[in-house]
């Protein structure tokens, strides 16, 4: 497809150019295999020169009136809204997602462009009183200079724009670093949509390449003042440790071992839509997915029932054709990773409702129950269409459940008594929860992020600000200070 082939190239100062490295990136549909494109890989010396053009041109744009750096957001809102059929069908293409999908990301996208147009007028300035009636505190907000973003696969699009448009509207310069199974719609895209709103060159950069060519130079070389990444808490961990021994700031949106809770008030059949959907949205790959189904054992047999038989009669297919509910994995070596644990549980005591079959990147969903109570499953993040249903005797015990996770990033409550659903939300420890609502959300001015080891920072609205920002205090004295000396 032209579209990618056009795009398979590094953009660093304004200038689209092959990598330097000794091997390529191949971008495969992982539906049929067809082969999208092939990238040489971005050096270390390559990072080096896109961190190097950011620090000069993020003077510039820094110091550019935030009302004039916004009408770059409203260009590219433009432009998306006008290639929408396009962008829906390089996210079939590239990541396997659904129409459905699309449809959700591009939405988001747009949603996320708006408010990049307002972040830019958000930082303020502040003057604090003084014990010295005569000096003056002035408190200004400032960009942090260049911010490294990497991204996942899941969402690429969104979850590197959400990341990249904030940062530049509040005067940043950036270099982003797409997950090399979406080295377009993560990368490159994003390059090729801003250069046509009319950023000037250098604000922002790509590099389309892998830790086994580059090891981590994108986030110890001393530019970057802020690493956002957003992937598994197994990298993140690296991540965290590496930033913190050179002194950067860390945004880190890691996994999720989310919980959706059915108690005994429940509406079971919303709570079913809403867990279907919680579970098996972009076929599980979400770090908000409901994992975990509680459900209060009085109303366990109807539920149970009512799940698997929508779970059942989802689509499993071609993510171009509407009728298609779940999609490919992202590649076959994922779809093997969730066989593995599916025959692993059900090997260890299990028991499948539905099993689904694995051909290729496809994999049907699964619905387990009768886990063990020590079983490493619930404890762990399943990045694909597995549910677990999970039951429970009482609000004690769902609490308790609910909890019993090394992760807090999203989660929902099912109830006909609102103030009880709010009441349990805050008995989790969880960055987010939802009251009769499904566990997959994002808006642009709520903060975005999760405890433990989801996550550390928060994402969007006034939470961008802070993640992209630093503050300055600068005194005057109008009168005369005293020196003991």
């Amino acid at each position: 497809m032209s579209f990618f082939t056009d795009l398979a190239h590094q953009y660093i100062d304004g200038e689209w150019k092959a990598g330097s490295g000794s091997w390529d990136i191949i971008d495969f549909n992982p539906y049929n295999g067809e082969k999208l494109a092939s990238i040489t890989v971005a050096t270390a010396d390559e990072v080096d020169q896109a961190y190097r053009a950011a620090e000069r041109a993020q003077k510039a744009w820094g110091a550019t009136n935030p009302y004039a750096r916004r009408t770059v957001f409203e260009r590219a809102l433009r432009i998306v809204e006008d290639r929408e059929e396009e962008i829906s069908e390089a996210i079939v293409a590239e990541l396997g997602g659904t129409r459905l999908k699309a449809a959700f990301e591009i939405h988001l996208t747009k949603e996320f462009l708006r408010e990049a147009v307002h972040v830019a007028l958000q930082p303020e300035g502040r003057i604090l009183p003084s014990p010295d009636g005569t000096k003056e505190n002035r408190l200004y907000r400032v960009p942090v200079g260049v911010v490294g973003v990497i991204s996942p696969f899941n969402f690429p699009l969104l979850l590197s724009l959400k990341t990249v448009a904030p940062a530049l509207a509040l005067g940043n310069a950036v270099v982003l670093k797409p997950h090399q199974n979406t080295p377009v719609m993560g990368g490159s895209f994003l390059a090729k949509l801003f250069e046509e709103a009319g950023l000037p060159a250098g604000v922002l950069n790509v590099v389309i390449t892998d830790i086994a060519e580059i090891g981590d130079a994108f986030i110890e070389h001393p530019v970057p003042s802020v690493i956002s990444f957003t992937g598994s808490d197994r990298v993140g961990r690296h991540v965290g440790t590496v930033c913190a021994s050179h002194f950067k700031r860390s945004i880190l949106e890691l996994g999720g071992n989310s919980a959706l809770v059915v108690l005994d008030d429940a509406d079971i059949d919303y709570a079913v839509d809403a867990a279907v959907f919680s579970r098996f949205v972009h076929q599980g790959q979400v770090c908000m997915a409901a994992n975990r189904i509680l459900v209060d054992r009085s109303l366990e047999a109807e539920f149970t029932e009512k799940f698997v038989a929508k779970v059942a009669s989802l689509n499993v297919g071609d993510p171009a054709d509407p009728a298609t509910h779940i999609g490919p994995l992202i590649n076959s070596s994922q779809a093997d990773a969730v066989t593995k644990t599916v025959d692993q549980a059900v090997a260890a005591g299990a028991k499948a409702l539905l099993h689904g079959s694995t051909e290729g990147s496809l994999v049907a969903p699964t619905v387990l129950t009768d886990l063990p109570a020590d079983s490493p499953l619930l404890h762990q993040e399943i990045f694909g269409p597995v549910a677990l249903l999970v039951p429970f005797e009482g609000e004690e015990d769902a609490v308790r459940i609910a909890n019993d996770t090394p992760y807090g990033l999203s989660g929902a409550v099912h109830t006909a008594d609102i103030e009880r659903g709010v009441r349990f939300a805050r008995r989790v420890n969880s960055g987010m929860f939802h009251v009769n609502d499904g566990t997959v959300h994002d808006e642009p001015i709520v903060p975005f992020g999760g405890e433990k080891h989801s996550g550390v920072g928060r994402l969007n609205g006034e939470s961008t600000v802070e993640a992209f920002t630093t503050q300055t205090w600068i005194s005057v004295q109008h009168g005369r200070s005293r020196f003991p000396f």
